[in-house]
């Protein structure tokens, strides 16, 4: 037998190597061909737009998120301080138990509940975030709530139809906000939880409604916890937004804290930490609900665990390391109340000023709906073709329902956004009609 030079051998292998590729290539992209695009996300979409846009006029009031007088993002400075504590005390990165650690959960149980609060009759667990503590709340209810109805506002924050969606959950929309008068359509919402199968799931923002920031008043959850308890209904709060919301953490927590103390009432919590103490990064949040003591604490204890251990096994420790460090030191946690204040007082005095500026450039709206809503957004009544001009015409950055993030103005901005906003409803109508 002949033997092939070096060289030749070379080139029959190289040869063999491309033609081996090519087909992998071949079959793997066959494999995948069918899977089509997904659907860009409404919000971060939006965002990434805003930072390819060259103009210099550009706005971004569209990302729930804190920023300064400047524009710019702001780190509280008690964060800082905890992270200087926990650099100082050689904090571990050790994996956290599944439920999270327990620390931080007794601090944003009390947190949430009240200082007073009996931890016995309450199981928690951490989570990422307040997505997560939806996700992992959806997924317990799907396995151990009979009903497998889940209620929704209508408006909402748009991922809660998709995680009690994906949770095997069956959504369905109550009326929350009426456009045709940009304010809370209590006797539609009252109806729809009437209409609702005993003992459905009934999602509620604990405060600073996402998109509206339109709350119902004291009074007005007394009437919605009367139908919750009388159809025998879980509530499940999520709660992104206390201390954020009026500055005051004990005033944001006056709803939920009224239905639990009726005891009447099954209950979940689903709590987060970005916002109020700027972590969006860290993904901090908990997953709550009441339970009778120590005993039935234990065994949902043990389900919720069942849970969270193939979907992420444990969560962060950092953004839970600091909150645990600041609401438990005796001098971070009043500053924290301040610093929290400081950024709800900002976003009030920026609403108030924004519906003053609207006047001054000539709009003859009624804006007040603006003024009486709380927290980071504010629900404008604008049309989707509205928010296409403003966004098209004057770079500025929103989502299409007409929802404006307050915080993404300052007093640099201000009158270039409302003469916008003048220029594109001057003429039309604002409330639906």
């Amino acid at each position: 037998m002949a033997i092939v030079p070096h060289y030749e051998t070379l080139v029959i292998s190289l040869l063999f190597c491309v033609t081996q590729a090519a087909t992998f290539s071949a079959a793997t992209s066959s494999v995948w061909s069918k899977v089509e695009t997904g659907p860009p996300d409404a919000i971060l979409g939006i965002a990434q737009a805003f930072r390819e846009c060259q103009d210099d006029r550009k706005v971004n009031v569209c990302v729930g998120a804190y920023r300064d007088t400047q524009g710019k993002p702001w780190v509280l400075p008690t964060v800082r301080a905890a992270e200087q504590k926990l650099l100082e005390n050689d904090d571990p990165k050790d994996y956290l138990p599944i439920e999270g650690d327990t620390g931080f959960i007794t601090e944003a149980v009390k947190f949430a509940y009240g200082q007073n609060v009996d931890l016995s009759t309450v199981a928690a667990v951490q989570t990422l975030s307040g997505t997560g503590a939806c996700r992992i709340g959806g997924e317990f209810l799907a396995h151990f709530w009979e009903n497998k109805n889940i209620y929704i506002p209508t408006p909402t924050w748009g991922n809660h139809w998709k995680i009690f969606k994906e949770c095997g959950l069956e959504t369905h929309p109550y009326r929350y906000y009426d456009r045709s008068t940009n304010r809370l359509d209590l006797i539609g919402f009252i109806e729809d939880l009437e209409a609702a199968p005993e003992g459905s799931i009934i999602l509620l923002h604990a405060c600073a409604h996402n998109p509206t920031g339109c709350d119902p008043t004291l009074d007005q959850w007394k009437r919605i916890a009367d139908v919750l308890e009388r159809k025998g209904h879980l509530a499940f709060f999520d709660s992104a937004y206390q201390g954020f919301a009026s500055g005051d953490a004990e005033r944001d927590a006056a709803a939920f804290r009224y239905v639990t103390d009726r005891k009447t009432i099954p209950v979940l919590l689903a709590q987060s930490f970005a916002k109020n103490f700027g972590l969006y990064g860290e993904r901090c949040g908990t997953l709550s609900m009441i339970c009778s003591g120590e005993e039935e604490r234990q065994r949902l204890l043990s389900q919720l665990r069942c849970v969270i251990r193939p979907m992420y096994s444990s969560p962060p420790r950092h953004g839970s390391s600091i909150v645990k460090t600041v609401l438990s030191d005796s001098q971070l946690a009043p500053q924290y109340y301040e610093e929290c204040a400081t950024m709800a007082n900002r976003i009030q005095a920026m609403r108030e000023l924004l519906v003053k500026t609207l006047a001054e450039v000539g709009s003859t709206h009624d804006w007040s709906h603006v003024s009486e809503q709380i927290g980071m957004f504010a629900f404008t009544g604008m049309s989707e073709e509205m928010c296409d001009q403003l966004t098209k015409d004057y770079a500025i950055y929103l989502t299409r329902d007409g929802r404006i993030s307050i915080a993404g103005l300052n007093d640099s901005n201000i009158r270039y956004v409302a003469e916008a906003i003048h220029a594109v409803t001057d003429g039309k109508s604002i409330t639906g009609n």
